[in-house]
């Protein structure tokens, strides 16, 4: 009878640690969907692999650089961001051997997942797309627009993450503090932080953060990055509301190549007038006109004369940074700077939405995922010609002398952020200044 009683009693032992077992596992897979639902995709810390070879690429020369330019305090997040951006490019074993006479080509992108599908298919089907390296560079960190990028598999291409984007800080500068102004706030009687544009708003991240991303990315490309900071040809930035036609990489390599004989006062080549709404004149001729912001390329050279403009770029209060280089630095060289492109468009700007605007599902500025954008079968191959004279657009609309920009850079923070940003890879003692 002794047996009989106690061998229920054990069945009764092992079911319920059977049902303690389920019930929490059955919490903890709740719980983890509960944090995946909560977190969005902007706090989401993206793993970095091999940290302690990571660390080590990141000399020391930049380390004390950075700490002596009293650089605002990093997030977990910022610090893993930072040390992705040393990572190898992918895709090397697909094309281990670069072209020597390569262009680097640069994409910057913003948090438009619509638009860069758009720009990543096009430039998919690039001629010589494949003998070069894609270094596409991040404000901030988005899952999705991550995700897109991850999965090019047409050339090399490296990922490069500012790790200042105010989308990284999300409760201290350069992101939103809690005692920052805002508006036009009077920070005297708000007892605020922050230092008012010259039409009296203080700033606003999202904006600033146009600006910041294309200097920090500049300075990052041209001195920063192991596999550009020895490039000396050219370097071609596009954007994410830029649609690339298939001839566009020959194109560019070809005005590259006859910049020095044919315009050898140019600055720079482009892929498109710097009229946005222009497809070109359709000339049996080289174009020289002022430099557009649709597919441009320069190199080393004109970079260091950008550079050495640093000052004049940070404290422009405008938080544009195109509308900075016509206005303030380009002016600074003391005479004209021309670009030299073709008579026809081999990139098109087709965004109707501003940079930080036309994601998530509403207000999508791209008509059904799509847009209708179809080369001619003469933007299929390379179409400029050697023995082209060059005609040059003297009248051109532009920014004229006095003109003291739209606003919206005007915080103290901001102009010493930019300025460190000039010296992170190359510091000397400036305290002096």
């Amino acid at each position: 009878m002794a047996a009989a009683y106690k061998k229920p009693r054990f069945k009764d032992a092992a079911f319920r640690r059977f049902l303690s077992l389920v019930l929490v596992t059955l919490l903890g897979a709740l719980l983890l969907v509960f944090l995946l639902r909560t977190c969005s995709v902007s706090h989401f810390v993206p793993p970095v692999m091999n940290d302690l070879d990571l660390d080590l690429e990141m000399s020391n020369s930049y380390l004390q650089a950075k700490e002596k330019l009293d650089m605002p305090r990093q997030t977990e997040m910022s610090i893993r961001l930072e040390k992705r951006n040393h990572l190898p490019p992918r895709n090397i074993d697909l094309y281990p051997n670069l072209a020597k006479d390569r262009i680097v080509v640069v994409l910057y992108v913003h948090n438009r997942p619509q638009y860069l599908q758009v720009v990543v298919h096009s430039l998919s089907r690039v001629a010589g797309i494949s003998e070069t390296l894609l270094i596409v560079s991040h404000d901030g960190y988005f899952g999705e627009m991550n995700k897109i990028v991850e999965g090019i598999k047409f050339c090399q291409v490296k990922q490069i993450f500012a790790p200042y984007s105010p989308h990284v800080f999300h409760d201290s500068f350069p992101g939103v503090s809690p005692d920052d102004c805002k508006d036009k706030d009077d920070a005297s009687t708000k007892h605020c932080i922050g230092n008012p544009d010259q039409y009296g708003n203080h700033r606003s991240p999202k904006i600033v953060s146009l600006k910041h991303h294309w200097w920090w990315m500049m300075n990052t490309v041209w001195d920063g990055l192991k596999e550009t900071r020895g490039h000396s040809g050219h370097i071609l930035f596009i954007e994410e509301d830029h649609f690339i036609f298939p001839n566009a990489y020959r194109n560019i390599q070809k005005l590259a190549a006859l910049k020095p004989q044919k315009c050898p006062d140019c600055y720079a080549v482009n892929l498109a007038p710097s009229d946005v709404n222009s497809r070109g004149e359709d000339w049996d001729s080289l174009i020289a006109e002022k430099m557009g912001n649709v597919g441009y390329s320069f190199n080393r050279t004109v970079w260091r004369q950008i550079h050495r403009k640093a000052r004049e770029f940070c404290f422009f209060d405008d938080y544009n940074w195109d509308i900075t280089m016509w206005a303030t630095v380009y002016p600074s060289f003391g005479g004209p700077v021309y670009t030299l492109r073709g008579p026809r468009t081999s990139a098109v700007h087709f965004g109707k939405c501003g940079l930080h605007q036309g994601q998530g599902d509403k207000g999508v500025c791209i008509d059904n995922g799509i847009v209708n954008i179809e080369p001619k079968d003469v933007d299929r191959v390379a179409n400029i010609k050697s023995d082209w004279q060059v005609h040059v657009l003297t009248n051109q609309q532009g920014y004229k002398a006095g003109f003291r920009g739209w606003g919206g850079w005007g915080d103290v923070r901001d102009r010493e952020l930019c300025l460190a940003f000039a010296h992170m890879y190359h510091f000397v003692n400036t305290s002096s200044s």
